[in-house]
């Protein structure tokens, strides 16, 4: 009994064991992230990822696009695409080209590039030589259905002449002095822009003086000089738009909901309604309406309100998306790189191909003035397709050129037939791949760990 009466003792309490913290799956996501835009080759990625996915959903659309207007045309229904795949193929080359070339390749072109632009601008006004086309004298016929547009080109010169201009400068330490970063780099910019606004283009004048904007504040100019550059291209833009009432017009309709006196804001309005129509998903590949007649220039300039139409808000959020991944990685590669002339190329396209988007966009939204300029690798035309697919090779480039991108690469490509010390195939049992890896491993002395 009395050992029956003894008390066990009771067990100490103790704190329940505190779990440790979980991390929250929006802040593991964002670290992903994170670590995936820090990546060497994520800017090369994104550049060749999203530029193909706009060129090719470009193709598709420009097939449904143009379908009406080619049959309406008595020519085949896929007589357009046809047209586009061509320039896209001959693209694609030049793309591969530019990305294989290397930067003092790419300076030596410079000076050509612009002779070539320059010299192909003046034939432009020669009569019996340039044609017009909607009212605008900037076309020159190859003969048959082929033509080609010399101010396209005139952008991609501007770019490569203007960089290798500023980085010879900057290489001498002149860009402190403010006549060395106007002269003759704003001279030139302006002789390209008289020679196309004599053809009535001004849709690409904006485009060059975005461009020169670009290589302007990449190069560090002071304010007083963008107060300066930008108060005479405001003028200049001024006298142009007084003086041609069809620009008077576009520049009222900016807003328009319906088509007003005379239907001149017809183009604007209807592209609204395609994208009204459109919804969330759309109405379906080829399914569009207002492509049959009511919406001009459906494959070219309005191509975005079609798309909006078909493919709905998601497939015109898509498209917004692949051109912001481009142009994050445009300016990431002109951000990391030490080469004057890549940083100033790389802006310069960044800045030509964003400007072209969001005035063709804002354009169709009606936020901006109808300018009459193509949606960059994805309206119909192949004078705008192959400069601009080979400045994305410039890019290219330029992203592979990166020392982390090159090391990155080479850790990639695999030697085959390198013997190594010690024995026979057999002997030195499977073979390994032969990177930079494995060599920089090899080449450690036997103590070393």
């Amino acid at each position: 009994m009395a050992a029956s009466s003894r008390t066990t003792p009771r067990a100490s309490k103790r704190p329940p064991a505190v779990p440790p913290p979980r991390d929250n799956a929006l802040t593991r996501l964002v670290a992903r992230a994170r670590r995936a835009w820090d990546r060497p080759l994520t800017a090369y990625y994104l550049i060749f990822g999203s530029s193909l996915l706009i060129t090719v959903l470009g193709l598709v659309m420009v097939y449904s696009a143009s379908q009406i207007t080619a049959l309406q045309m008595s020519l085949p229904g896929s007589y357009f695409f046809r047209k586009q795949f061509l320039a896209a193929a001959i693209g694609a080359l030049l793309m591969l080209a530019a990305s294989r070339m290397p930067v003092k390749l790419h300076r030596a072109l410079a000076y050509p590039i612009l002779a070539g632009a320059l010299f192909l601008l003046v034939l432009v006004q020669v009569p019996g030589v340039g044609m017009a086309v909607n009212g605008n004298q900037n076309w020159i016929s190859l003969g048959g259905s082929f033509q080609i547009q010399p101010s396209e080109f005139g952008k991609l010169a501007l770019v490569l002449w203007g960089a290798d201009l500023i980085a010879r400068k900057q290489d001498k330490r002149l860009l402190t002095q403010w006549k060395h970063m106007l002269v003759p780099l704003v001279p030139m910019a302006f002789l390209l822009l008289g020679l196309i606004m004599l053809g009535g283009d001004m849709g690409t004048t904006i485009i060059l003086t975005a461009i020169l904007f670009g290589l302007l504040w990449l190069a560090g100019a002071p304010t007083r000089l963008f107060a300066g550059v930008l108060g005479v291209a405001v003028v200049l833009g001024a006298l142009a738009i007084e003086s041609s009432p069809h620009r008077l017009n576009r520049l009222a309709c900016i807003g328009a909901t319906d088509p007003g006196p005379n239907d001149i804001c017809w183009q604007g309005v209807h592209g609204l309604y395609a994208l009204a129509s459109g919804g969330i998903f759309g109405s379906g590949l080829g399914a569009s309406v207002e492509k049959w007649g009511q919406l001009p220039e459906a494959h070219t300039d309005f191509i975005f309100a079609v798309t909006g139409e078909e493919l709905g808000l998601a497939g015109t959020l898509s498209v917004l998306a692949l051109f912001a991944a481009l142009g994050y990685a445009g300016i990431r590669v002109a951000g990391r790189t030490e080469d004057p002339f890549v940083r100033y190329a790389a802006g310069g396209v960044t800045t030509w191909i964003m400007a072209q988007a969001v005035i063709n966009i804002g354009a169709v939204l009606g936020l901006l003035p109808i300018a009459g300029v193509p949606l960059p690798l994805f309206s119909y035309g192949g004078s705008a397709l192959l400069p601009t697919m080979f400045a994305i090779g410039l890019l290219i480039a330029f992203a592979r050129d990166e020392p982390a991108a090159r090391a990155a690469l080479a850790m990639r490509q695999p030697r085959f037939g390198r013997k190594r010390a010690g024995g026979s195939v057999s002997d030195r049992g499977p073979r390994r791949w032969n990177t930079m890896r494995r060599r920089a491993s090899a080449a450690r002395s036997s103590g070393e760990r």
